[in-house]
C-alpha cells in the first residue's frame, strides 16, 4: 500500500511539475518567435497561454495588438489583454494601459486614468511612469488630480482588480 501511495504521489508531482515546465517552455518559444519576427508562432504561443491566465503572455499579446505585429492593429483588443495582465500586477502592462488612456487608443481618452496608471507605475520605481505622470498632470484640474490619486490608492488596495 505504501508503494502504491508513493507511486501515486510521485506521478502527480511529475505531472504537475511538467505542466509548469511546458507552460514556461511555450512562453519562451513565443518570446523567441517574437524576437525573430515569427509573429504567427508568437501569436499562437502567447494566445494559448494568455487564455490560461499567464500574465506575461497576456502582456505580450496586448503588445502585438498595440503595435500590429502578426495581427491587425487593434487598440481595443490590446487594452483587453493589458487589463488582464494588469490585474495580475504586470508593471509594463500598467504603463501601457496608461499610454492607451493618455492617447485615447482603444479606450476613451481619460487623463484621470492615465495619471492613475502612471502614478502606480512611478510609485513602483519606474522613471518613465513618473515622466508621463508629470506630463499628464499639466492637462488636469486640481479636482481631476485628486481623483486620480484617490483612484490609484484604491486600485493598489484592490490589488489592481477592477481598476
Amino acid at each position: 500500500m505504501k508503494t502504491l501511495l508513493f507511486t501515486l504521489c510521485l506521478t502527480i508531482t511529475v505531472l504537475l511539475g511538467s505542466e509548469g515546465a511546458s507552460f514556461s517552455a511555450d512562453y519562451q518559444k513565443g518570446l523567441a518567435a517574437a524576437r525573430s519576427g515569427n509573429h504567427a508562432t508568437a501569436l499562437r504561443e502567447f494566445r494559448a497561454l494568455a487564455e490560461q491566465g499567464h500574465a506575461s503572455a497576456q502582456y505580450n499579446l496586448g503588445l502585438m495588438y498595440d503595435n500590429g505585429r502578426g495581427v491587425t492593429q487593434d487598440y481595443k483588443e490590446s487594452a483587453k489583454w493589458y487589463r488582464k495582465s494588469v490585474e495580475q500586477g504586470h508593471a509594463e502592462a500598467q504603463y501601457n494601459l496608461g499610454v492607451l488612456y493618455g492617447n485615447g487608443n482603444g479606450v476613451r481618452q481619460d487623463n484621470v486614468y492615465a495619471h492613475m496608471w502612471f502614478d502606480i507605475v512611478a510609485s513602483n520605481g519606474d522613471a518613465n511612469g513618473a515622466v508621463n505622470r508629470d506630463i499628464v498632470v499639466k492637462r488636469m484640474t486640481k479636482e481631476q488630480l485628486e481623483e486620480a490619486q484617490q483612484l490609484a490608492r484604491e486600485c493598489v488596495l484592490k490589488k489592481y482588480k477592477g481598476c
